[in-house]
């Protein structure tokens, strides 16, 4: 176990709240001092160091405002409400004015506390641990500079943040390799269905309505249906099960037959079960089936990802009063569709670009995690990084 003191946020660190900013001093892309809101530091483009703003302000504004630039360096994350969740953090990469939903944590002395480890323990920590009760989550500046922060000495600091920063690269690295393989995925999807000089059909002369229903309760596994994950059972999604105690109406569905919800198709809510050999849906759903001697069903889940597909969905219901697509209208969705076997071809090039993008998926989720045990180890003194001796001297 390393040795650690403990001080109190407020004995090593100003904790301070942005500004307010008129309207009229909004909407700038451009100019001399970044103005940081609580979207800037949620934004996907956004890594550890927080480097762009989608407004800028002039030195005459600051002055106006007779407002000073928090330093670079400081820690900043939302201060009210639910971005809280989201539990985003950043350091400000250069001296910058945030606004009043902000929350500015700036390290006194880096000789006591080293800002990058300062980080380190609130990445570690949720932000709605430090709200107040009530209905708005709102962290209170000076409850927080209440908290408590054990430190190391100020060597083993810096060497601690070194070595989560090197985690924090390989995750960034992996995160943008991921967004590359994506746009490259997207790509080859336009270009080999969308693009293609394929003859078009009508998903209803390749598809067919299923409802089968679950008569007797004999099947017990309750499933839902999300635009992000799929085909899941409904406690991953909601955190508790969410469905009737009498399942006898519900909808079976298959391994390989297709689901989607009538009213959230239009975001993406469809998707194949792969992960069952059966389950069941609120009969509120849709389920169908492929004509596997017409249609290569890898060829049509990719052909669902692709942005005419959903643009087509969509737009089967416009100039309705329905804010539902019944299997009707998803039927009567044009598709480009080419023979079997350059379906079959289509189909496993994409499929080798998804696994791959798969592959790297799991190998993000493994960093992250080993990131999260080595800040439970570090950051409460259980292992100690080596010290180089020099660097103690």
């Amino acid at each position: 176990m390393t040795s650690l003191i403990t001080y109190r946020l407020g004995q090593i660190a100003d904790v301070q709240q942005g500004y307010t900013f008129k309207p009229d001093y909004q909407g700038q892309s451009c100019g001399e001092w970044a103005y940081v809101k609580v979207a800037d530091i949620g934004s996907p483009t956004s890594s550890k160091y927080l480097r762009k703003s989608l407004n800028y302000v002039s030195s005459e504004v600051l002055r106006e405002m007779r407002a000073t630039p928090f330093p670079a360096g400081s820690i900043v994350f939302p201060r009210v409400g639910a971005a809280l969740r989201n539990n985003n953090k950043r350091i400000l990469a250069e001296d910058c004015l945030t606004d009043d939903n902000v929350l500015v944590v700036t390290v006194r002395d880096a000789n006591v506390c080293d800002p990058e480890y300062l980080y380190y323990w609130f990445d570690f920590h949720d932000l709605q641990d430090f709200c107040n009760s009530g209905t708005v989550p709102v962290i209170n500046g000076r409850n927080l500079k209440l908290q408590e922060v054990p430190l190391p000495d100020i060597q083993l600091q810096r060497r601690t943040a070194s070595v989560l920063s090197a985690w924090d690269t390989a995750i960034e690295t992996t995160e943008r390799l991921i967004a590359a393989k994506e746009r490259h995925y997207t790509h080859e999807l336009s270009r080999l269905i969308s693009r293609g000089q394929h003859p078009r059909t009508h998903v209803g002369a390749v598809a067919c309505e299923v409802s089968e229903r679950n008569s007797g309760s004999y099947c017990t596994r309750v499933l839902s249906v999300t635009n992000s994950r799929g085909v899941v059972l409904p406690e991953e999604q909601f955190e508790r099960r969410v469905a009737s105690d009498d399942l006898s109406n519900y909808k079976v569905v298959r391994r390989g037959q297709y689901a989607y919800n009538p009213s959230r198709i239009n975001v993406g809510s469809i998707a194949r079960l792969d992960a069952w050999d059966e389950g069941v849906l609120s009969p509120m759903y849709v389920v169908f089936e492929l004509d596997s001697t017409k249609v290569d069903s890898d060829y049509f889940r990719h052909w669902l990802n692709s942005y005419e597909a959903r643009e087509r969905i969509k737009k089967s219901v416009q100039g309705s009063v329905r804010e539902t697509v019944s299997f009707g209208d998803f039927a009567s969705v044009v598709i480009p569709l080419p023979d079997l076997a350059p379906q079959t071809a289509i189909a496993r090039y994409l499929n080798a670009l998804r696994e791959e993008i798969d592959l790297l998926g799991k190998s993000l989720d493994a960093l992250k995690r080993q990131k999260r045990g080595l800040m439970q180890k570090l950051l409460t003194g259980q292992w100690r990084v080596p010290v180089p001796e020099e660097a103690t001297a």
